[in-house]
């Protein structure tokens, strides 16, 4: 193909803009990456990433010649970001990479189109297009996409020497683009280099895993991750590929249902908020099996205990969604009586009303909720008239 069907972000007021203002002193502004990718596809996209032939100062005064907003977000790295009619489009000069050291390069501008496409990580990912659709693939990166093959651009071990995080990639593309086994050379390449995910930040390995587990089928890429020592670098304390059957699309569950244990380990390497760390740490602990015949009294005592949100989390997670209804129809109210209530009827404050009040709610609970708060305001005068 030489020509990429006009996708709408190709033919869009905002795009005709940011090019044509990028290309008034003769550069070849084109775009490249996920856009053109999925374009081929037939996917949409709203990630625009340029490659432009001129420094980026040259595209930033072009772009605000044009009364279009500049933002400098890494001008040593060649990187600017304009935002035209709601847009962004990520503008990087052509480049290549002098060093590299983890997540970050020195480069040095270049304007030789094969130089930067030999930089990129993945053939699929080094395919370009110009305004009007016309296509320059140097590395081969139609036909892989068309096969279904995640190949790296030249030698799969330095791609991933100049960033491990690149192994993730591997999986998380292969998850989303891969059809038929994976290129073997990148599969030895991620396996022998594995170790090195060790070295990477938890936001960054975090990001990936979720993207990962957000495709539709990760199971061929997890199996994968499995056989070359790279899952096992994730979640450490082990894994169960089978759990990943019962548990719907949502990437933390997914992530719990595949761990065998570890929580508190699994949140402080993925750098996970609080949040999330809570509920990973509860669905892979859980306080119930759950099943679609469980009973209505030991369904309200869980959500009692843990509140409808865990338990719909849970439900999801165990695959059995045909309880969420049920939980709906099921959560009990909050203990009607509180210490003020006990005040008002006269008695002293203290750890005295605690204890009366954990009493009357543990036997209100034992009865499946029935008492209404009339009821447990006359078993609390009660009491308070026995102690005298």
């Amino acid at each position: 193909m030489t020509h990429l069907t006009q996708q709408p972000w190709l033919t869009a007021a905002s795009s005709r803009l940011v090019l044509g203002a990028l290309a008034n002193d003769g550069a070849t502004p084109r775009f490249v990456g996920g856009c053109v990718r999925d374009g081929l596809l037939g996917r949409a996209s709203t990630d625009l990433d340029i490659a432009i032939d001129q420094l980026p100062e040259d595209s930033m005064r072009l772009l605000e010649a044009a009364a279009i907003k500049v933002i400098p977000t890494g001008l040593k790295h060649g990187t600017i970001t304009a935002l035209a009619k709601g847009q962004h489009f990520e503008i990087t000069t052509l480049r290549v990479d002098v060093e590299t050291f983890g997540r970050h390069a020195r480069v040095a501008f270049t304007d030789d189109w094969q130089l930067d496409a030999a930089r990129r990580d993945f053939t699929i990912n080094a395919i370009y297009t110009d305004r009007d659709g016309q296509l320059y693939d140097p590395v081969g990166g139609q036909a892989d996409l068309a096969a279904g093959l995640v190949r790296f651009v030249g030698d799969a071990a330095q791609r991933i020497t100049e960033d491990k995080l690149r192994i993730l990639r591997f999986f998380r593309f292969f998850a989303l683009y891969g059809r038929g086994g994976p290129d073997a050379a990148a599969l030895a390449a991620c396996a022998a280099a594995a170790p090195g995910i060790a070295g990477l930040s938890g936001e960054r390995v975090s990001a990936e895993v979720f993207k990962l587990l957000a495709a539709a089928n990760p199971l061929p890429s997890l199996q994968l991750m499995a056989e070359a020592g790279v899952l096992s670098q994730i979640l450490p304390d082990g894994f169960d590929l089978d759990g990943l059957a019962r548990s719907d699309n949502d990437p933390l569950r997914r992530l719990s249902a595949i761990a065998s244990a570890g929580a508190a380990a699994i949140a402080k390497r993925l750098r996970l908020s609080k949040q999330q760390a809570s509920r990973l740490n509860f669905l892979i602990d859980p306080p119930a099996k759950l099943s679609p015949e469980i009973a209505r009294p030991a369904l309200r005592q869980l959500l009692y205990d843990h509140g409808a949100n865990q338990i719909s989390d849970l439900a999801l997670q165990q695959g059995v969604p045909e309880l969420l209804p049920r939980i709906d129809e099921a959560t009990p109210p909050p203990f009607p009586l509180k210490g003020s209530d006990a005040l008002a009827l006269g008695m002293h404050a203290g750890p005295e009303i605690g204890n009366i009040l954990r009493s009357l709610e543990d036997e209100w609970r034992a009865n499946d909720f029935a008492a209404s708060r009339d009821e447990l305001l006359a078993a609390l005068t009660d009491l308070k008239m026995d102690k005298g």
